[in-house]
């Protein structure tokens, strides 16, 4: 009797959001220095010397986060923050978004993407997503930066949480760094495909989810 093929595990959606999410949140990773972190913290909100009229830039996946700060080395971003955000925040962000670079795939010209970027609060972009060792996957990470009314939107009304996992990142970072990638892979938080209003996910051009 010959053994059964287990079935092949289906690749992840290209442009498809993984997350760590509640029926009614997402969670959102941000690097910042300590003194920004700490006041944030405290506050339960961003309060000085975080600045509003800068673009902010929010990353659900934990991974791409540990790349753009190097597991919490790089100066300005010692710190990492797990943002708890409401559903309903994060789908306006999108419903409002344009694409950093113009893509034939939404924008019918590049005035129709001039246009569209000129008037909205948001910016998104699809970029690779990244292994233990920072190597570009084949399937994308979403980037969400907030700028003006989206920012305000997001420190006053959007954040239902705020938690300090520099530790966490650290300890991933220094079991990586020893090659003990199951351990790290435990310690993982645990993302799930996040699926979008249909709506929604036409704007940013996500894969259609479930």
């Amino acid at each position: 009797m010959e053994p059964q093929q287990q079935p092949s595990k289906a690749p992840p959606s290209k442009h498809a959001i993984r997350a760590q999410h509640t029926p009614t949140t997402i969670t959102v990773y941000q690097a910042y220095s300590p003194s920004i972190a700490d006041a944030a913290v405290a506050a339960g909100k961003f309060v000085g010397p975080f600045k509003r009229g800068r673009m902010t830039w929010i990353k659900p996946s934990f991974l791409w986060m540990a790349y753009r700060c190097g597991w919490a080395t790089k100066k300005d971003q010692e710190r990492v923050l797990a943002l708890e955000i409401t559903r309903e925040g994060f789908h306006w962000a999108l419903a409002h978004a344009c694409l950093s670079h113009p893509s034939p795939r939404l924008y019918a010209d590049q005035a129709t993407w001039e246009k569209r970027k000129e008037a909205s609060p948001v910016r998104v972009q699809w970029d690779p997503e990244r292994d233990f060792e920072f190597r570009p996957l084949e399937y994308r990470s979403l980037q969400v930066g907030l700028k003006g009314e989206a920012v305000d939107r997001y420190v006053d009304e959007w954040i239902v949480g705020i938690r300090d996992v520099t530790g966490l990142m650290r300890e991933v970072g220094r079991l990586v760094g020893e090659g003990r990638l199951e351990e790290a892979r435990e310690k993982m938080p645990v993302e799930e495909e996040y699926v979008l209003p249909a709506d929604v996910a036409r704007v940013i051009g996500a894969d259609k989810g479930g």
